[in-house]
């Protein structure tokens, strides 16, 4: 055989060595080769640095509109400030819309991380967690309301400050709010029958009720309103209360330091620039009209 034909066949030979080594390499080791260069050749040559997915948090508030606060479509200062405290901590709000009572229902049962905008109740304790505990931190409220007594006009219902006169009747209250506790030590019946201050008012003027206690925000655009010429605010607030965002025992059990984030940043958001500014442009178009 030719020098030059031999040196062709060894070659051919190992070429096709070089193949058959190829093939008999197991298929994982082949695949995880080719992962690690792909990952790493990615890795050399993309500019940006995955970041880990923010945290969601689900928070349920009541399907009503109390404005300046909060509407039904997620308008409203507490939808800001919220808004301004994930963008300071990388956190999505998941916000639920949903009654009253089915809030707090869901969020004692850890079926939501919150709910917003709440007023202490000692019982409440039983549903989810204030920032600070039994005494909540009022630094770290979402914004102070109060509530106030509506009577028809011409009606002698007189509020005090420590007590009612001149109730012929119940004393309206919207399910589910905590104005009811101190309506009931005040000695008077009352029915919180109704869901919204607009079905309080009207039963208030047919005559069914002797008064209605409202939320400030309700009160103001209520007098304002259509119904505003048949109605009246006593001068004396019933209370003033703070509302916070109340956080699931889940929530704070499992992640009491993202618990902690969203507490404090509630605190430095409120304080912030931005959301004073938006506080002061909303505040006197929420109060224009007859005041409480």
């Amino acid at each position: 055989m030719a020098v030059g034909s031999t040196g062709r066949m060894t070659r051919m030979a190992a070429a096709l060595g070089a193949w058959a080594g190829l093939y008999a390499m197991p298929a994982p080791a082949v695949f995880a080769a080719e992962s690690a260069t792909g990952s790493a050749t990615a890795a050399a040559t993309s500019p940006v640095t995955a970041l880990a997915a923010p945290p969601v948090v689900t928070l349920c508030y009541e399907r009503a509109n109390v404005r300046p606060w909060r509407t039904e479509d997620g308008r409203g200062l507490n939808f800001e400030l919220l808004k301004l405290v994930g963008r300071r901590e990388n956190i999505r709000f998941d916000f639920q819309s949903m009654p009253w009572k089915r809030c707090l229902a869901q969020l004692k049962a850890n079926a939501v991380d919150g709910a917003f905008a709440v007023s202490f109740k000692t019982d409440r304790r039983e549903i989810g967690e204030f920032p600070g505990g039994a005494t909540p931190d009022i630094a770290k409220r979402m914004h102070i309301d109060r509530y106030i007594l509506i009577r028809r006009k011409g009606s002698n219902v007189e509020w005090d400050g420590k007590a009612l006169h001149n109730i012929d009747g119940a004393v309206g209250a919207q399910l589910g709010y905590s104005i009811t506790d101190l309506l009931r030590s005040l000695n008077v019946t009352v029915d919180e029958g109704s869901q919204r201050s607009d079905e309080l008012v009207r039963k208030l003027l047919a005559g069914r009720l002797a008064a209605a206690a409202l939320g400030g925000s309700d009160a103001r655009t209520l007098l304002a309103g259509p119904f505003g010429p048949q109605i009246e605010a006593l001068p004396k607030p019933l209370v003033e209360k703070p509302y916070f965002l109340l956080l699931s025992h889940r929530l704070v059990e499992r992640q009491p330091d993202l618990a902690r984030r969203i507490w404090d940043a509630v605190e430095t958001e409120r304080n912030g620039a931005e959301y004073r500014k938006l506080e002061k442009s909303e505040l006197p178009v929420a109060g224009k009209g007859k005041q409480p």
